[in-house]
C-alpha cells in the first residue's frame, strides 16, 4: 500500500494528465457521433480539447440528451382506434378550403405530424388575459367530468390562485383533475402554486424535476406546452402562460399582450393526446381516452381544418423546424410572423430570405420592449441579415407582446407556444396547430397588420445608426443566442 501511494503521488501529474484527456475524448467522440447540427458539436468538442476536466464534466451536465424515448407514449394506437370508428376522417380538400399550394405543405406536415388533418373545428381567438382567464375558469365551473391542465409557468399569484381554486372546486365536485406544471416553470413565483393544492387529492406533477441528480436530462429540456381540456370537449391552447401581467384588471400599467385560442371539434382530442403523452412520460401513468371524454356533442358549426404539430428533444426534434421551412417554400404572395424571441437558425434564415427574394411580402412583427434583455439584443444583432434580402422588421409600440402568430398567403396558419429561437425549435417541448383556413387565416393576419400599423419599422439604417458598444454588446450577446 505504501508503494502504490508513492507511486501515486510521484506519478499524479500524469496520472491526472491522462484521465483528463481519456474522459475529454471520450465526451468528445460523443458529442461527434450523437450530436445532429454541426455547429453543436464543433462547439462542445472545441469546449472539451481546451478544458478536458470542466469542458467534459460540462457536456455531461448539460450536453447530453438525456429524454428516455423508451416512455413515449404512442399516441397512433388511440388516433387508429377513433378512425376505425369512423368519428373523424382526414380532410382531403385543402386545396379548396385553403389554396392549392398548401396540397405540397399537407404532404410535408403528414411527414412531419403523428396527427392527421381533421375538419369540423372551432377556433377562437382570445387576444390579452382579460378574455382568456375568464373564459378558462368558466370552463373549469362547467366541468361535469374531467379536467386536464398543462402549463410551462402557473404562477402564485391573483390569477393562479382564482384558477387553481376553480380546479380546486371542480375536484371536490367529483371532477377528475389532473395539473401538470414544468418543474423550472413552477418556481417563477415563491411560494410555488404547488403549495395551494397540497391536501386538495388533486393529482399534480412535475415535468423533470430531477435539476441536481444524475437523473437530470438537464434544465434547457422544459415542457413549454399550454394545454386545458374540459371534459374532452372543450381546450384551450397557445402561447399564454398563467400569470397576473397578462391582465388589466390586476397589473400596473397596461398589461402583457398575448393571443391565446379556444378549441372544440376533434382537434380538442388530438391535444388530450399530447396531455397524455406529457403525464404519462411524467408519473408513469398511462391515461385512457375512454375515460376522459363525454359523449361527442354536436360539431360545431364552423369548419376549420386543423391539426397538432408536437415538437420536442425526442423524435419529434425539428418537426415545427421543417414545418416552417416547407411553408416558406410554398409562399406565393404574403408571409406574417409575430414572436416575442425571433432567433432563427440559418436554415430558417435562409427560408425567409429565398422567400423575399423571390418577391414574397415578409412582414416579421418583434417586440418594442421585451422582457428578456439578453433575447432583445441577440436579435437586434440578427435582423441585418432578414433587411439586406428585403423582409420587413417592426418593433411594436406599447407593453410587451408574448403573442406566437404565423401566416401564409392567408389561407394557412400556425399557433401555439414555440418561438422562433432555438430554445423553442431545438431544446423545448412545444404544441402548435397547424389550420388551413382562409377566414382564420386573414383574420390573425388582420391583427397582426393591425399591430404594424402601430409599430415602428427596423431598417438597415436603424441598425447602423446605433453606436458602436452598443452594435458590439449586441454581437457578443448574439454569440450565445444558441443557448438564450
Amino acid at each position: 500500500m505504501t508503494a502504490l501511494w508513492a507511486f501515486l503521488l510521484e506519478y499524479q501529474t500524469h496520472l491526472l494528465f491522462g484521465v483528463g484527456l481519456l474522459v475529454g475524448l471520450l465526451a468528445a467522440v460523443h458529442a461527434a457521433m450523437t450530436k445532429r447540427d454541426v455547429r453543436a458539436a464543433i462547439a462542445w468538442v472545441g469546449v472539451v480539447i481546451l478544458s478536458p476536466f470542466f469542458g467534459a464534466f460540462l457536456y455531461f451536465l448539460v450536453g447530453i440528451n438525456r429524454i428516455n424515448r423508451s416512455r413515449r407514449l404512442q399516441h397512433n394506437e388511440y388516433l387508429l382506434q377513433d378512425q376505425l370508428n369512423g368519428k373523424h376522417q382526414e380532410t382531403a380538400n385543402i386545396a379548396e378550403i385553403s389554396g392549392s399550394q398548401f396540397e405540397s405543405l399537407k404532404k410535408a406536415g403528414n411527414q412531419l405530424s403523428r396527427f392527421p388533418i381533421w375538419s369540423n373545428n372551432d377556433i377562437t381567438p382570445l387576444p390579452g388575459g382579460d378574455e382568456a382567464y375568464p373564459a378558462m375558469i368558466a370552463a373549469i365551473d362547467s366541468a361535469t367530468k374531467t379536467i386536464a391542465m398543462q402549463s410551462y409557468i402557473f404562477d402564485n399569484d391573483v390569477i393562479g390562485k382564482r384558477i387553481a381554486q376553480a380546479l380546486i372546486r371542480a375536484h371536490q365536485r367529483g371532477v377528475t383533475v389532473k395539473v401538470l406544471i414544468d418543474a423550472i416553470g413552477a418556481k417563477y413565483s415563491r411560494p410555488s402554486i404547488i403549495s395551494l393544492f397540497k391536501n386538495t387529492g388533486i393529482d399534480v406533477a412535475l415535468f423533470e424535476a430531477h435539476f441536481f441528480t444524475f437523473k437530470m436530462p438537464y434544465s434547457n429540456l422544459r415542457c413549454h406546452r399550454k394545454i386545458l381540456v374540459i371534459d374532452g370537449q372543450l381546450a384551450f391552447s397557445g402561447g399564454m402562460n398563467i400569470r397576473e401581467s397578462f391582465t388589466s384588471e390586476i397589473c400596473r400599467g397596461e398589461p402583457m399582450k398575448d393571443v391565446h385560442f379556444q378549441i372544440r371539434g376533434p382537434l380538442v382530442f388530438q391535444l388530450l393526446l399530447v396531455f397524455f403523452h406529457d403525464w404519462s412520460f411524467t408519473t408513469h401513468e398511462k391515461l385512457m381516452p375512454a375515460n376522459w371524454i363525454l359523449t361527442p356533442e354536436a360539431l360545431p358549426e364552423s369548419d376549420i381544418a386543423a391539426r397538432c404539430i408536437t415538437s420536442g428533444p425526442d423524435n419529434d426534434i425539428t418537426s415545427t423546424h421543417r414545418l416552417i421551412q416547407a411553408a416558406c417554400a410554398v409562399a406565393q404572395t404574403h408571409i406574417r410572423i409575430q414572436s416575442p424571441y425571433f432567433l432563427p437558425d440559418q436554415v430558417l434564415l435562409g427560408a425567409l430570405t429565398t422567400a423575399a427574394r423571390r418577391g414574397i411580402r415578409v412582414d416579421i412583427l418583434i417586440p418594442g420592449n421585451n422582457n428578456l434583455y439578453l433575447v432583445h439584443c441577440a436579435m437586434m444583432a440578427q435582423l441585418n441579415q432578414v433587411l439586406d434580402a428585403g423582409c420587413h422588421v417592426w418593433r411594436s409600440n406599447g407593453p410587451f407582446d408574448h403573442s406566437k402568430l404565423f401566416t401564409v398567403d392567408d389561407g394557412w396558419a400556425l399557433v401555439g407556444s414555440s418561438n422562433w429561437d432555438a430554445r423553442s425549435l431545438r431544446l423545448n417541448f412545444e404544441v402548435d396547430i397547424e389550420v388551413y383556413d382562409r377566414a382564420f387565416s386573414t383574420r390573425l393576419g388582420q391583427h397582426i397588420d393591425g399591430e404594424i400599423e402601430k409599430a415602428i419599422p427596423i431598417t438597415l439604417e436603424t441598425l447602423k445608426s446605433m453606436s458602436f458598444i452598443k452594435q458590439l454588446r449586441n454581437k457578443i450577446i448574439w454569440l450565445a443566442s444558441p443557448y438564450l
